[in-house]
């Protein structure tokens, strides 16, 4: 990597940590210039405006959350060995205080640009829209495999999946309850029984 590449990098690094604090709408080339110790110019070098170092931190979040979360997942064999992985791992992110929380960023990212149209809007929703493919894939192969009832429609367990996914960061990270990690594979356990229970009967 070379050297501005290195730098390019490291600022953004810095954007994910600074945003995973105040949100996307609170990150701004002067605040993070403060952080950084560089001159605002310095930063407008590598990034043009506030817009474009929003959405170069959203995607190096989301570049993160796939390297993190679903690129070790497709190691695991196909179907509900790769979709417990995918689980585990994104609730090891909503876990996990590290600065660079890419996972709580995008989820934080959805309430600030639910209703604001925009190019920032654009990039966060075509990245969910990915995320939810992914995963409908991923119990689509649990069906091929006969893990799942061949009646289970994959973007309702997507759909449910998400609402764990969302009762635990609230729960976790607003409410500080120490159960909500256990509450959250309770519940992810009892959605893949009642899809296996439904093949074994069939």
């Amino acid at each position: 990597m070379r050297k501005g590449e290195q730098t390019r990098a490291l600022i953004l690094n810095e954007a994910l940590a600074l945003a995973s604090r105040v949100g996307l709408e609170g990150l701004s080339i002067g605040s993070l210039a403060g952080r950084l110790e560089m001159s605002k110019s310095g930063l407008f070098a590598h990034f043009g405006s506030k817009e474009d170092l929003q959405l170069q931190t959203l995607k190096q979040a989301q570049a993160l959350f796939f390297d993190e979360v679903l690129s070790p997942a497709l190691k695991e064999p196909r179907g509900l060995p790769r979709l417990r992985a995918l689980f585990a791992n994104w609730l090891a992110r909503i876990e996990g205080n590290d600065a660079l929380s890419s996972g709580r960023l995008m989820l934080s990212a959805a309430v600030e640009y639910d209703d604001r149209p925009g190019v920032v809007r654009d990039l966060l929703v075509a990245g969910q829209r990915e995320l939810r493919g992914a995963i409908a894939k991923a119990i689509r192969l649990a069906i091929d495999e006969g893990h799942f009832s061949p009646e289970t429609d994959p973007w309702q367990f997507t759909f449910e999946l998400f609402g764990i996914v969302l009762a635990t960061h609230h729960d976790l990270r607003l409410l500080a309850d120490a159960r909500a990690l256990n509450r959250a594979r309770d519940a992810f356990e009892r959605l893949i029984q009642a899809h296996r229970a439904a093949a074994a009967n069939a």
